[in-house]
């Protein structure tokens, strides 16, 4: 059915037209659309608008293009949480009202490499614990997870141990206290590690996020490294005028 045009750009038109017939089932999750040339007759637009249109819902993730096959509607993120707040992947996972899980792929402890150094402003002889985990919903992998910390801040059996939480086990003595995180996320496409080990299809994306933690005296405690699936995840982020 073709759009009803109005005063904006047409291929917002198209978007918005798009994403209705998303949310009220015409075009399913998964599903495959039509071609560009069915797609831009039955809209009543050039294929150059309808283009358009695909590529900033690609960019939404809405749909994704694949490569000689075609255009196929992306599944609604299962997890959505906003990034103010230290809110652990467990919670998230909770909260969608699914049981979380580890697995644990392995739990390292090694000198520090020139960025350990320079990132924990530890010395050369510091040791530094590498913990590699994949975070399960309802037992499928939706998170990879790669997190380092300086071995003084751990309790001494943590290496004999595959289970609990390592902002737990950091403040375990009592003695630090993990206060803040800067986080730096950046989209990421087929990733030759992390995407087998989450089972992604070659087109899933991913949002990978880096944090800093830091203690109430402003010292980075751990460094933490995590690929999410962006077909299961979205995060957004609650800004105030000032």
């Amino acid at each position: 059915m073709a759009i009803k045009t109005d005063h904006r750009h047409l291929y917002l038109q198209v978007i918005d037209h798009m994403k209705r017939d998303i949310a009220t089932g015409v075009y399913k999750e998964k599903e495959k659309l039509p071609s560009e040339f069915e797609l831009a007759k039955s809209l009543g637009v050039s294929r150059a608008t309808l283009r358009e249109a695909l590529r900033i819902l690609e960019e939404e993730n809405v749909v994704v293009r694949r490569h000689g096959v075609g255009t196929f509607v992306n599944p609604e993120p299962v997890f959505s949480s906003g990034i103010e707040q230290l809110t652990s992947v467990s919670d998230m996972i909770r909260q969608a009202g699914m049981e979380p899980g580890t697995i644990y792929l392995s739990t390292s402890a090694a000198p520090p490499s020139e960025e350990d150094i320079n990132r924990f402003h530890c010395s050369e002889t510091e040791s530094i614990v590498k913990i590699e985990r994949v975070r399960t919903a309802d037992g499928e992998p939706v998170v990879y997870c790669i997190d380092k910390v300086p071995a003084s801040y751990l309790p001494k059996d943590f290496l004999g141990k595959q289970s609990g939480s390592i902002f737990s086990a950091i403040e375990e003595s009592g003695e630090i206290h993990v206060d803040y995180a800067v986080t730096f996320i950046d989209p990421a496409g087929y990733h030759e590690d992390a995407s087998p080990i989450l089972q992604c299809e070659p087109e899933t994306a991913l949002l990978v996020l880096k944090q800093l933690h830091y203690d109430d005296d402003d010292r980075m405690v751990l460094y933490s490294k995590n690929y999410f699936r962006a077909d299961k995840f979205s995060f957004h982020v609650v800004r105030k005028r000032t």
